[in-house]
């Protein structure tokens, strides 16, 4: 039996723990990595895109919103399906969707058809997500999901990094479609892997308890446990933090704090650095405390770092020199919230681990996509807009976390 194949309670009969499976962490991480690279690898292009199209400002960025949108939608249908009919096919049907979806985005001839292939290309890209989650709790207790998670982000965390300096490299070498032919490239290399090397890991009780009820009565199950909603709320709060950044990165860099497009992906990079090393630590604290006692922590600290960000942007205080370190501490909570966030919800009932995966992957995209609007709307040229969000955003977080995910009870156990 391989480290992968081991039962639930990752231990070997000696009772030491289990060594870690790299190659199912390596390719449930470049699954989950689509949907990011996706993101952040065209960020760049959005220029040339717009004169390459003729489409507006606003044409552009629907792209984008297109895509959140996509991956907000996508992830309500695999979760459910990844439960009653097993991880593998939900996985290789979306992993087809994103291929053909990114030869649709390369052949574009409208800002329209664009738009329409990035939205279904985001159907297609989040089934890696979900699916590749429902998998780490098929295969994991408590808190090993949680260190699993952790190292995953290690994996998809590179693409953040690469994927904008990847992104402009082929904007120079080939425009912008070629950033979407890299895409399919990437889909069919992994979608052949997992074809080949990732084995069924649905569970009998879920199959037979996926049986016995509908997806909606599966969501509207999950919607009644409090402590479910908590830690959906707190990880999707905490990550819209990093999508208001994603949407305002490109302007805050470039033009408020005129530091030069060829440098962007550089500095975008080192935010990407923070988050994966935080996932990192999270995975050290986690031998010496609970994931409940590491969220309780964290939340306060991410409050607190984001009310420096607001009085850093509101006085101008040091401009770029204080609210760019201040991003890079703010979004480094990131990594001790997300992991666990999701650990301590597919925990609450491992039974319906996909529709817990989607339902935790739609609320985070969706915030996410209202958090980077309100941004936008009320964006007047300085970092005070995104500031303000993020601070909401935290603050809502660590609310959900203490009053719905660790009541008082909880705490005092933890």
């Amino acid at each position: 039996m391989t480290a992968a194949e081991l039962p639930a309670d990752r231990t070997t009969p000696a009772g030491t723990p289990a060594s870690t499976p790299w190659g199912l962490v390596v390719l449930l991480g470049a699954l989950t990595a689509m949907g990011p690279l996706a993101i952040d690898m065209y960020l760049p292009s959005l220029p040339s895109i717009g004169q390459g199209l003729h489409a507006t400002t606003g044409e552009t960025q629907a792209t984008v919103s297109a895509f959140l949108a996509g991956m907000a939608i996508g992830q309500l249908f695999y979760g459910p399906a990844s439960d009653r009919m097993g991880r593998r096919p939900p996985l290789l049907f979306g992993n087809l969707v994103y291929i053909a979806a990114s030869i649709a985005c390369a052949l574009a001839v409208s800002p329209t058809m664009l738009i329409g292939g990035r939205f279904i290309q985001a159907l297609g890209a989040c089934a890696g997500g979900v699916v590749s989650r429902a998998i780490i709790r098929d295969r994991f207790n408590h808190t090993e999901t949680a260190r699993a998670l952790s190292l995953m982000m290690l994996i998809m965390g590179l693409a953040p990094i690469l994927a904008p300096l990847l992104g402009g490299a082929l904007l120079g070498l080939g425009g912008w479609r070629l950033n979407f032919w890299f895409m399919t490239a990437f889909g069919v290399i992994v979608g052949v892997v997992a074809f080949f090397r990732l084995k069924e890991s649905r569970s009998e009780e879920t199959t037979a308890h996926a049986a016995s009820e509908t997806p909606v009565q599966a969501y509207l199950a999950l919607l009644k446990e409090p402590r479910l909603m908590g830690y959906a709320l707190a990880g999707s709060l905490n990550g819209a933090t990093l999508f208001t950044y994603l949407a305002s990165s490109p302007d805050l860099i470039i033009k408020i704090y005129g530091i030069p497009a060829s440098a962007f992906g550089w500095v975008f990079g080192l935010n990407a650095v923070g988050i994966i090393g935080s996932n990192q630590v999270n995975r050290y604290f986690l031998r010496r405390a609970t994931t409940d006692q590491i969220l309780e922590r964290s939340s306060l600290i991410a409050v607190g770092f984001g009310f420096l960000l607001v009085i850093a942007a509101v006085t101008g205080l040091g401009e770029r020199w204080s609210v760019l370190p201040l991003l890079f501490l703010l979004l480094s909570t990131y990594g001790f919230m997300q992991g666990n966030t999701m650990a301590g919800a597919l925990n609450v009932d491992p039974r319906r681990a996909g529709a817990i995966s989607a339902m935790m992957g739609a609320v985070s995209f969706g915030t996410g996509a209202l958090a980077s609007a309100a941004a936008g709307v009320l964006h007047d040229g300085t970092p005070r807009p995104m500031a303000l969000v993020m601070f909401v955003a935290l603050v809502g977080s660590a609310c959900a976390l203490r009053f719905l995910a660790l009541p008082k009870d909880r705490r005092a156990a933890a």
